[in-house]
């Protein structure tokens, strides 16, 4: 059979031996017609397996939607007990009620010491904002959290929330509906890919019913918890997010979250203004997250130096929120009402910027103390204030540009969103899902676009991935696609295959492999062949090590040293998959056969014809001059 790379039997190179000079064996007419060919799996084929998942994700959105709704009202009761002195689970924020300063300041702090006791005690797991945990273990841990993080994770931050700590609920309920979704993975007989699809899912489920806005929690899955765009992963996240959001609107109705009064209609220069300050927002998330973790090596040098364990911290931390709050009960809590009066106008002027300073303070100390706290809602407070606040100073200096302070506080919140996560998808959209408003979509392109450019200047890992590099290292946290899988083997395989036939006998192969190579590709240079039998079909692959092992005999022929059917590959088939099917089987190389006559050799492909494909791509994407030296 004739292919474009080359004909498998007696190609040029293969050991001239006479005919009749080896022995005949019987064996291998028998390896020929009865030995099996492992062939390549294609493991992106969609089918039950991915039916399977997404009906699993659905059950796992629908649960997460009811637990997030559990947790808020659990956020609820321990507002209530602690500010207000009662029983009631009615969502509401510390601000409203207890006014004396001493119970301000104490309140906060017992809230760190039961964190504190439930994290040194129950699992260190549940302290930190929720979304880099799970980045954790779907980078590093195979998509396994503990059971008791479910349990845990909740719990600890209706504790800090509910005793004023300035955090959002969303991060604890992505990190709970990740739980949920990993768990039902670990009980069941999945792969740990799919296990991270529906620990995936369940987190999706959880921003959804936090927010309604389930767009923007499929990609915030995609951007910091897939990494990929794939029909197998993304799918049964879209589905549970969906469920998710859909619950959340029986429950609670459809109303936004944030809602805003129609917008007015940006002009030129005032999209140029919003681009601005999406670069300038951008910077101010840089430090932001600079700050943030300084403050927490600070806490590490002080517990080091003055010997204080680090369930002790939290306590340390909401003495610093309490003795804030004092001077503006506002910043305690989850505080959406701040966000809704810095995008709908109702909080201006000297008391916004107050509440904004104070509330990153507070917000980044009781964090860095390791608390159990999210950072979407802080962000959000942090940026549409500042956004409010430049937006009000700009449109009373210089009405001509015509800035709508609303919009630019809308920007604000999504471009510190994404200057702080590097989720540039996921802030534009969720601006528009929670506020409803499409006059707001061409500024929020703008200024979270400048926002994530100025960022990625300066910062190399977000808020969330930070602590990740410095626990295991490099953090690639970027989509890409992957070059093999766009790359066929019959355009990188070799044509020129040097074989042997089954019924040569060792000794002879031996003085062969000795004989010097008279050109690039002789036999002193490949280390496997392909074994062909009579008919020049494929029956085996032996190594160099193989045939030189001094425990088989000269006499004895190449068929009898094959130890397992060969690994071949498809001409058709991608580099992606070679690459895949050497791991699977422990192989260096693979004949390249056609998949009409599976054994007669086409061509063979290594481990170094791999690696020389990505050459094109690094000449696509480097300097030539550098690329130059490879040629």
């Amino acid at each position: 059979m004739k292919s474009d790379l080359g004909h498998g039997s007696r190609q040029e190179g293969s050991l001239p031996i006479a005919a009749g000079l080896a022995p005949e064996i019987e064996s291998t007419e028998a390896l020929s017609e009865a030995g099996d060919i492992r062939a390549p799996r294609d493991y992106e084929v969609l089918g039950g397996r991915t039916v399977l998942i997404s009906a699993l994700s659905i059950v796992i959105g629908g649960a997460a939607a009811l637990v997030a709704q559990f947790f808020l009202r659990l956020i609820g009761l321990a507002t209530n007990i602690s500010y207000y002195g009662r029983f009631s689970t009615a969502v509401t924020e510390p601000a409203g009620g207890i006014r004396g300063p001493f119970l301000l300041l104490l309140i906060p702090a017992v809230g760190g010491i039961i964190v504190g006791l439930m994290a040194r005690y129950g699992s260190s797991a549940i302290r930190g904002h929720g979304i880099p945990e799970v980045m954790q273990r779907i980078l590093y841990g195979e998509s396994r959290i503990p059971a008791r993080v479910t349990i845990l994770k909740p719990l600890s931050a209706a504790v800090a929330i509910g005793t004023g700590g300035p955090f959002g609920a969303e991060g604890p309920i992505i990190a709970t509906g990740g739980a949920l979704g990993s768990l039902v993975g670990q009980h069941l007989h999945v792969t740990a890919d799919e296990r991270k699809t529906l620990l995936a899912a369940g987190a999706a489920a959880g921003m959804a019913a936090t927010f309604g806005s389930p767009v923007s929690a499929a990609l915030l899955a995609i951007e910091l918890l897939l990494f990929e765009y794939r029909p197998r992963s993304i799918i049964p996240v879209a589905l549970a997010s969906a469920v998710a959001a859909s619950i959340r609107v029986a429950m609670v109705g459809s109303a936004p979250v944030f809602p805003v009064a129609d917008l007015l209609q940006p002009t030129d220069s005032a999209l140029a203004f919003y681009v601005l300050l999406g670069a300038l927002i951008g910077l101010i998330s840089v430090g932001i997250t600079r700050l943030t973790y300084a403050i927490e090596d600070g806490f590490e040098v002080l517990g080091e130096r003055f010997h204080i364990h680090w369930m002790w911290w939290p306590a340390m931390g909401a003495l610093v929120v309490g003795a804030l709050g004092m001077i503006e009960p506002r910043i305690l809590g989850v505080g959406y009402s701040n966000i809704i009066g810095a995008l709908s106008g109702s909080i201006v002027g000297r008391a916004l910027i107050v509440l904004v300073v104070l509330k990153f303070v507070a917000w980044a100390v009781y964090l860095a103390s390791g608390t159990s706290g999210g950072v979407l809602a802080p962000l959000f407070t942090i940026g549409s204030g500042l956004g409010a606040w430049i937006g009000a100073l700009v449109a009373v200096a210089a009405p001509s540009i015509g800035v709508d302070p609303r919009i630019a506080a809308l920007v604000g919140m999504a471009a510190i969103f994404a200057g702080a996560t590097h989720a540039l998808l996921t802030a534009i959209v969720f601006a528009f899902e929670t506020t409803r408003q499409p006059v707001g979509l061409l500024p929020l392109l703008l200024g979270c676009a400048a926002a994530y450019l100025v960022s990625l200047l300066f910062n190399r890992h977000s808020l969330l991935t930070e602590k990740l590099a410095r626990r295991e290292g490099s953090v690639r946290t970027e989509y890409e696609v992957d070059h093999l899988a766009h790359v066929l083997v019959r355009q990188a395989a070799s044509r020129k295959v040097i074989s042997l036939r089954a019924n040569q006998t060792l000794g002879e192969v031996r003085r062969w492999l000795q004989t010097p190579a008279k050109s690039e590709g002789g036999p002193s240079t490949h280390q496997g062949f392909p074994v062909l039998d009579e008919s020049a079909l494929l029956i085996g692959v032996v190594t160099r090590r193989e045939v030189l092992d001094t425990a088989y005999n000269d006499d004895e022929v190449v068929a009898e040293i094959i130890k397992r059917p060969p690994a071949i590959v498809y001409e058709d088939s991608t580099l992606r998959d070679a690459a895949d099917h050497m791991v699977l089987e422990g192989v260096g190389r693979l004949p390249v056969v056609d998949r009409e006559v599976p054994r007669v050799v086409v061509g063979i492909i290594s481990r170094s014809d791999l690696l020389s494909a990505h050459a094109p791509r690094l000449s696509a994407a480097l300097d030539a001059k550098v690329t130059a030296k490879w040629r």
